[in-house]
């Protein structure tokens, strides 16, 4: 972990990596398959980020100089989203595996861990599997793009949770990226109002 200077600023290195980190963090957020939790998880800011996100009136002078340039790097890499390398981002996926593991079984292992585990896995490939049988695609308006930003919002507080592996069989996260892409108001709006309420309700849990 690197020092911070004593005096409170961060050493311009510091800075820009987390800044790095950031960006990835945004990236992970929009782009299928990439989970912006398990990349919290793995550099290590997860806790401080959900401290900041549940209590921001106890934990903002805590964390703030820490997380800041990790939120500035999260706005560019969430707004600047370009035609993905589909390879690059599969190995991203393979690669943070490990690391999540580990993380994971730091308190521990039970016969539960695993059962809840492959049980959720089954719920979730037995969701998307029925959607794309079903060809369901849905007219996106301003309820769902509420609902795009509440899967965003838990894809960040619910680490391996990919929000575009919902939305892409239910056809909204094409014009929900598009439209953040473009800086569409009446898309990120109400998208911004579902991903803030979220936070404020599970951000503890």
């Amino acid at each position: 972990m690197m020092k911070e200077h004593k005096e409170g600023s961060l050493p311009l290195c510091t800075f820009l990596v987390r800044m790095l980190q950031g960006m990835l963090i945004g990236l992970g957020a929009v782009l299928p398959g990439i989970s912006g939790g398990v990349l919290c998880v793995i550099f290590g800011i997860y806790r401080p980020v959900m401290e900041l996100l549940s209590n921001p009136r106890k934990y903002f002078f805590t964390h703030i100089r820490k997380l800041l340039p990790v939120i500035l790097g999260g706005a560019v890499g969430f707004l600047g989203v370009a035609d993905p390398s589909v390879c690059l981002f599969v190995g991203l996926i393979a690669g943070m595996l490990p690391s999540l593991m580990r993380e994971a079984g730091k308190e521990g292992r039970t016969n539960g861990s695993w059962i809840s585990m492959v049980a959720a896995a089954v719920v979730i490939f037995a969701i998307l599997t029925t959607l794309n049988l079903l060809s369901v695609s849905l007219v996106p308006n301003v309820g769902w793009y509420v609902f795009c930003g509440v899967c965003l919002a838990l894809s960040v507080i619910v680490p391996g949770m990919s929000f575009s592996t919902l939305l892409m069989p239910l056809g909204l996260y094409t014009p929900f990226v598009d439209g953040l892409g473009h800086l569409n108001l009446s898309i990120m709006i109400p998208s911004g109002i579902g991903a803030v309420v979220t936070v404020i309700c599970f951000a503890k849990m």
